[in-house]
């Protein structure tokens, strides 16, 4: 099974779901207008039956800030169904929390932006990105720069990060900064690695691309296998790249951080595991896996994820959301199932 077939997460028990209307096969919220961060905190807990992040509030304070505008947490048409919308930046990208259907250990419910084919992984945790966000204000120390940022973290940011400590760290550069205080980030390793062969150093390109993959980093995400494959495949090791992109095409595709069509040339597949996939999730697949002894359940939660990885290779999210939502219901999870279905 993929990657985030591990304990399911999930809210606290008896949790209430709000009342549910259904129209067009969608579940839907009875409620109100929409305002802001009130509805995302219910949301979490009521429809998506997770526990709020304690500093989503702050967060979502410190986007609106930057320019960002608010989203409803169910206007999810056109995304991957597993995303909590929060705010839309102006070129369109939108910020949103990860609710995994079963979760890897410490990547809960993580930071995301949202892209047609999948997620990129913006931090592992609210309070991170929160930090994040305050050292590189900190840090920008430009004639515009003001305390807003810090003004509309609040308390969490008082708690994390204390204005003025990057410069008495003396660390001259920013992303060190953030790797050595902060944590790890997909995009900070990567600039790393691209940064040591601008210096030509091409061993500390392969020591950072390999460490990037280390499975404790980034739990459930293929992108730093995609990564690695592309420094392996620059420094001329082709086996070697082809086997990394093999290996990341086994964690969910909608982690890749690029195209599906771009891993898959560079591991020297054409339509097979497509076509692999989509025979996996017909009903003479469904059941050659029964005969073997899976369990109903696990094949539910199989062909939910293979589903998942189809939908992502052209982005066709929407085509698949109910059946994706009947999986779920059948393994088990109708937290999940209802999560998954629901739509403003």
């Amino acid at each position: 099974m993929k990657v985030g077939g591990g304990v399911v997460y999930g809210g606290p028990p008896g949790a209430a779901l709000p009342t549910l209307l259904l129209g067009n096969g969608r579940a839907r919220l009875r409620c109100c207008a929409y305002s802001a961060t009130p509805d995302h905190m219910t949301f979490i807990k009521d429809v998506a039956s997770a526990q709020p992040p304690q500093h989503l509030g702050q967060l979502m304070r410190m986007l609106k800030t930057r320019g960002e505008s608010f989203l409803s947490p169910g206007a999810k048409q056109g995304l991957i169904p597993l995303a909590i919308p929060l705010t839309k930046k102006s070129s369109g990208a939108v910020t949103a929390l990860l609710r995994w259907p079963t979760a890897p250990p410490g990547m809960e419910m993580p930071v995301v932006e949202v892209r047609k084919h999948g997620v990129w992984l913006l931090a592992k945790n609210v309070d991170q990105f929160i930090h994040r966000l305050l050292v590189e204000e900190d840090a920008n120390n430009s004639p515009e720069s003001n305390d807003e940022l810090f003004q509309a973290s609040a308390d969490a940011g008082e708690k994390l990060y204390r204005k003025g400590d990057y410069a008495k760290s003396q660390i001259s550069n920013l992303d060190v900064y953030l790797l050595k205080k902060v944590g790890l980030f997909p995009d900070v390793l990567e600039r790393k690695v691209m940064r040591h062969f601008e210096e030509g150093d091409h061993v500390s390109a392969l020591v950072t691309g390999e460490f990037y993959t280390k499975k404790e980093h980034f739990p459930g995400f293929a992108r730093p296998f995609v990564f690695n494959a592309e420094v392996l495949l620059r420094v001329g090791r082709k086996l070697e790249s082809k086997d990394a992109a093999r290996g990341a095409l086994k964690s969910p595709w909608w982690t890749l951080g690029c195209k599906y069509q771009e891993v898959a040339e560079i591991a020297e597949w054409e339509d097979e595991q497509i076509e692999y996939i989509k025979e996996k999730v017909t009903e003479e697949g469904k059941q050659e896996d029964l005969k073997k002894g899976k369990a109903p359940a696990q094949v539910a939660l199989d062909e939910a994820a293979f589903l998942l990885d189809l939908s992502s290779v052209e982005g066709t999210w929407d085509d698949s959301v109910e059946r994706i939502s009947d999986c779920y219901r059948e393994a088990g999870l109708p937290d999940v199932a209802r999560f998954i279905l629901y739509r403003d």
